[in-house]
């Protein structure tokens, strides 16, 4: 079986075949920081209402320190962890884990969910008075917000039932 093959034309390059497991990276994705922040919440999740300080949540997250401190600043701002001062201070998360999702988490870190400028954020786009497709972009954004928002951080914790299941999906359809 041979490879894709790749055709270039005026500075593009066109993929043809099935094998498009090149060096591509993932389209849709969170940055290094949502990903790193929903390890932390999941660190604090099963701590229960245990107060960690961040040194001990960096280092059962297995992140530095800097990191960990930045990304607690940004989820306590957001209303998703309590901080406590003192000798005896730390964080814990502000509310149970099953009453906590990973869209809380993503908006956080990120902001609007949205696939695009126009679908999160109104007047961002000149081709929106007469654009066929932001009506659709909206509803894709809509779709992956409701999946997200669809799982807690109770859910992120809980070992899936066996090696490899992925975890189920509570989506609305309409």
């Amino acid at each position: 079986m041979t490879g894709p093959r790749i055709a270039s034309r005026g500075g593009n390059q066109y993929y043809f075949g099935t094998d498009l497991t090149l060096d591509l990276p993932p389209v849709l994705r969170v940055s290094k920081l949502t990903d790193y922040a929903t390890v932390v919440m999941t660190c604090l999740a099963a701590a229960g209402d245990e107060v960690l300080s961040a040194q001990i949540l960096a280092e059962r997250a297995h992140l530095e320190l800097p990191t960990v401190s930045k990304l607690l600043k940004q989820l306590a701002q957001a209303g998703l962890v309590t901080s406590f001062r003192g000798v005896n201070g730390g964080y814990r998360l502000a509310r149970a884990p099953r009453a906590i999702t990973v869209a809380e988490i993503v908006i956080a870190m990120e902001g609007p969910i949205g696939m695009t400028e126009c679908s999160a954020h109104r007047g961002q786009c000149g081709h929106e008075a007469h654009c066929g497709v932001r009506v659709n972009w909206q509803r894709i954004s809509q779709a992956i917000e409701t999946a997200l928002d669809s799982v807690t951080l109770a859910d992120m914790i809980r070992p899936p039932a066996r090696p490899g299941a992925a975890i189920p999906l509570r989506v609305a359809v309409t």
